[in-house]
């Protein structure tokens, strides 16, 4: 499978929503084979914010306003990934991956983006922000779910190339 850098349509729902319906309308438009990714930051004392809309909280109130939120709070919380595989005219296939861990009181790292700076993964003494990719990629929500689709990917019969 090659990169593409096509635009997509997102829905406003839970991740693995969000990823299954945006691979198959893509799937449909562009004609080909494509994988989707949806992820988010579920805090538990939070009841679950702000999950789908990480991406959306991070840009409005950044991690300043998610430690704010967290004064006084539990930090426990996870990584959610939802990848989304499609073929066109198909039903598209959801794979998930989860890291759990904790939300820690100051930021450290300037790898990776969003809110690893301050997310440390459960047996980690470093946050997903000071993780190098390699070591990310191993405990990772979204290498999780990716191990997954392509344990499944690669069990298939060969299929027709596009």
């Amino acid at each position: 499978m090659r990169p593409f850098k096509g635009k997509g349509v997102e829905i406003q729902a839970d991740i693995a929503e969000v990823a299954s319906y945006s691979a198959a309308v893509a799937a449909n438009r562009y004609r080909r084979p494509l994988i989707v990714e949806d992820a988010g930051l579920y805090v538990e004392a939070l009841d679950g914010f702000p999950g789908a809309f990480s991406s959306f909280v991070f840009g409005t109130i950044g991690i300043p306003g998610l430690l704010a939120l967290l004064e006084k709070k539990p930090r426990k919380a996870a990584f959610h990934s939802a990848v989304a595989y499609c073929e066109p005219g198909g039903k598209p296939r959801v794979f998930a991956g989860r890291v759990e861990g904790t939300v820690c009181a100051t930021p450290s790292g300037g790898n990776g983006f969003g809110f690893d700076p301050v997310f440390v993964p459960e047996g980690q003494k470093k946050t997903m922000g000071e993780l190098t990719l390699e070591e990310k990629c191993a405990i990772s929500h979204r290498g999780d779910a990716m191990r997954r689709f392509a344990s499944w990917y690669s069990s298939r019969r060969p299929r027709q190339r596009f």
